[in-house]
Parts: C-alpha cells; structure tokens; sequence
C-alpha cells in the first residue's frame, strides 16, 4: 500500500542544543520533501545555534560547535525553509510534541509568521506505538528489516522516518494511506496549542491542562482570574501556548463589553 498524496508532505528531523523549547536551537535540520508524483526533494543544514552546544547533546548527534561555528544562523535560513514547508503536510517522529514545536518557536524569533494550522501532521512514532510501542531504532529494525546507522543524525533519522511509514503502509491493510485520515490516526491528544498545555473537550472547548486549574474551561478561568493571563504572559511558556491563551483572553474580553 503506498501513501496516497494530495499535495506535498514534508517528513523533518531537528537536532538540536537540548529539549527545551523556549531556550534551546537548532543545530541542523534534515529534510524530504515527497511530491504527489513521488518526486522527492532532500535537504539538510547545519545551524549555528548562537550558543554553545552541551556536551550531552554532542553526545547524542555528534555536532560540536567547531561544525556549526562558520554554518549559518536560523534568522538566515528561516524564509527559505518556511518557503519548503509551505503548502504541506508535515511528518516526523515525535514531531508532534518536539519537532513542530521547535521549528515554530524557532520561526517566530526569526519573525517568519508561518501557519502550521493550514497542515495536517503524521507523526510515525505515534503509529508507531499505537502498533509496536519501541523508539525509532527499533521502529526501523522491525519494519524496514534493517539497522539503523547514524542514528541521532537529522539526515539518518529523517530517511529512517519516511522508511518507516512506507513500511507501515505495508505492514497494516487496515491503515489508512490518505494523508488526512492517517494524520487523524497518529494524532494521540486534542491540543489546542503545540505542548498540549491546552486541549479541546468533546464539545471543542478550551481546557487548562495543568498546574491548578488542570481540568478547568480556559474562558471561565480567564472570566473568573484575570491575573492567571498576566502569569502566563511572564511565565516560561512558548510563544505559541502564549498566543492560544491570548486569543482565548481577548474573547473572553469581548464577551464582556
């Protein structure tokens, strides 16, 4: 079974200083880009992360700050890449809860204002543990029959990803191959923002997903404790979660008047 496109899809790997999504950058980024005729475009690109890269995530995908040191900084590469992503879906492993949310954070100080709604994203490692709960290694060992070298590598990672689906789409009759349904299937959470600070109910209402009013409508929250918006404004948030509450604040503000 292959994958049935209806415009291009983006698979990506980032590998970056750290985990953390306000402070940390990316120090490469590796890409496919597959057309609906099956046209595949490949890039990558080393960044210079304007910081020094520690030595447990050198550990990791063995880039140092000599390698990046003369590479360009994002500011630099931001227009080209949001230009790549335009108009696709968006596929990674673990993209869903790191990748995309890096990227985003990494175009908005780069003041790119890209629109990741207009996508759909297929994240393998979500099918992946929907059907064989294992990390990409294995994921890779188990579908494709092979071991993966250079792991934690975005250009190794990035090709071990769209291997995977392609192997994924085979491996299960009953998996949807269109890229909107199988978007649907990866997708593990309702998240109104990236990090899922924010999640929808069933009736597509805005619910706090942690610290004290976990459980509660974002709306009444806002109604009810104006100086919870100012908290989050100042905390350690990603612009993005910021814009979600903002938007939610600024009905709430409406619906006053």
């Amino acid at each position: 079974m292959k994958l049935v496109l209806k415009r291009p899809i983006v698979f990506f790997d980032l590998e970056t200083t750290g985990l953390n999504l306000t402070h940390d950058r990316i120090v490469e980024v590796s890409i496919i880009k597959v057309m609906p005729n099956g046209e595949e475009i490949r890039r990558t690109r080393r960044i210079n992360p304007e910081m020094p890269i520690p030595a447990e995530a050198t550990a990791l995908h063995h880039i140092t700050d000599d390698d990046v040191k003369d590479a360009p900084v994002f500011r630099q590469v931001a227009k080209d890449l949001a230009r790549l992503f335009e108009g696709c879906d968006i596929a990674g492993f673990n993209s869903n809860r790191f990748d995309i949310p890096m990227l985003d954070q990494e175009f908005q100080r780069a003041d790119v204002d890209f629109d990741f709604s207009r996508a759909r994203f297929i994240d393998v490692q979500t099918i992946f543990h929907k059907k064989e709960p294992r990390n990409l290694v294995a994921a890779y060992r188990f579908y494709c029959g092979k071991e993966l070298d250079g792991a934690h590598s975005a250009n190794a990672d990035t090709d071990a990803t769209y291997e995977v689906l392609k192997a994924q789409l085979e491996h299960y009759p009953d998996l949807p191959c269109d890229v909107e349904a199988l978007a649907d299937f990866a997708s593990q959470s309702r998240n109104v923002d990236f990090t899922g600070r924010l999640v929808y109910d069933d009736n597509r209402r805005e619910i706090v997903n942690f610290g004290k009013y976990k459980g509660r409508v974002a709306a009444e929250v806002l109604r009810d404790d104006p100086s919870y918006y100012d908290w989050i404004m100042r905390g350690d948030f990603t612009k993005n979660t910021k814009d979600c509450f903002t938007r939610i604040y600024m009905r709430v503000k409406s619906a006053r008047k």
